[in-house]
């Protein structure tokens, strides 16, 4: 199978999606194509057939404004979500909003929409899949072991909640949460040198992240083995800082031209035909289909029956662990504060943080995977 006519799709797909809109923002979405192509192909285990499965890695699109480019993942992926789905793209009620919501479309894992928050959100999955991990698994049977990954821009960067939550995630040493940043280098304004000259990739280092590059965003090969480099990393999140070209393919690459505004017919025609891809809007070559069915969904089958068998093994091993953890994940808890809510009568002098810290530890004890 030929990756260049997937990613070609992809590319096209998004093209299709944000001129019949006429609203949209191709500029990520052209240069961000190969990283998710690899990522989702080759890296990530996700079962299209059941989103909700509890040890699927995590993908978080930081930079919302680029959903249609996970928007046309998912619906190639096999989730539920058809090519008219894609059609109604940032239209009232359809299921491709022009910033992804978990409660609407199928396969989202996190909704995103203001620069910044992704990182955070992800950094908040990987502390509960590790907590989770350290609580249940044993040396003979795992059954918590999944990544979170990220794809972020340059506008996440220069949000402050992203490098707290960054620096948190450097001293907590959440090695299974890998972020890609597409450095294209363009905002919204114009250049990136406008507004922002940081070095990011020193500043991660100096939070206790290893930090990976790659020249070409383009270049597949280079981005798996940047993967497969991180996930190596047991100890430390990592961030692959991944050079791109905003609009690739548009005859406004490289501009801020083509970050937020529709290619339109022309341009869009001559960017497809720069990918060798010379077809009608929305169409989906059967190869394709093919190539995500193996790649994704069959692939992601197979992880997700290994890990039934896993969970039945834990189960009858542990069973007392493993209801404990079924509670935890179906949202089975419970509390009862009556006792301790009799010393608070009123006339009750005492720090608040103090308070707050009593009734947190009684949460902690009646509810053994509640984490603050």
């Amino acid at each position: 199978m030929d990756s260049n006519l997937s990613i070609a799709t992809i590319r096209s797909l998004c093209i299709d999606m944000i001129n019949k809109a006429n609203s949209g923002h191709p500029g990520m979405v052209l240069d961000g194509a190969p990283a998710l192509y690899t990522l989702f192909t080759k890296v990530m285990n996700i079962n299209p057939s059941l989103s909700s499965w509890q040890n699927r890695d995590r993908f978080v699109l930081a930079s919302g404004h680029a959903s249609s480019l996970l928007y046309a993942l998912l619906h190639l992926s096999g989730y539920d979500l058809s090519l008219d789905d894609l059609k109604q793209f940032r239209q009232w009620q359809s299921k491709t909003p022009g910033h992804p919501e978990i409660t609407i479309t199928d396969g989202v894992d996190a909704s995103s929409g203001p620069l910044g928050q992704g990182v955070p959100t992800a950094t908040g999955m990987a502390i509960a899949e590790k907590f989770l991990a350290e609580k249940y698994n044993k040396e003979d049977c795992s059954i918590v072991d999944h990544y979170t990954y990220v794809l972020c821009g340059d506008g996440d960067m220069q949000e402050g909640v992203t490098y707290e939550a960054s620096s948190l995630a450097g001293h907590l040493s959440l090695g299974k949460l890998i972020v890609i940043y597409d450095a294209n280098e363009v905002t919204l304004d114009g250049p990136l040198s406008y507004s922002f000259s940081e070095n990011v990739k020193k500043r991660y280092e100096a939070m206790n992240w290893q930090v990976i590059e790659v020249a070409d965003g383009n270049d597949i090969q280079a981005i798996n083995r940047a993967l497969k480099r991180a996930k190596k990393e047991l100890f430390k999140p990592s961030i692959i800082i991944m050079k791109t070209v905003i609009g690739y393919g548009s005859c406004n690459q490289g501009t801020n031209k083509v970050h937020g505004s529709p290619l339109g017919e022309e341009d869009g025609k001559n960017a497809k035909l720069s990918y060798g891809f010379d077809h009608d809007p929305f169409y989906v070559p059967e190869e394709v289909y093919a190539d995500f069915k193996k790649n994704v969904k069959d692939r992601g089958t197979r992880a997700y029956k290994k890990w039934l068998k896993t969970v039945e093994e834990y189960a009858e091993k542990y069973p007392e662990e493993y209801k404990e953890y079924k509670n935890a994940i179906e949202g089975n808890y419970h509390l009862d504060i009556t006792e301790l809510q009799k010393e608070f009568k009123p006339g009750y002098t005492e720090a608040t943080r103090n308070i707050s810290h009593r009734i947190i530890q009684e949460v902690a004890k009646q509810n053994p995977t509640f984490l603050s």
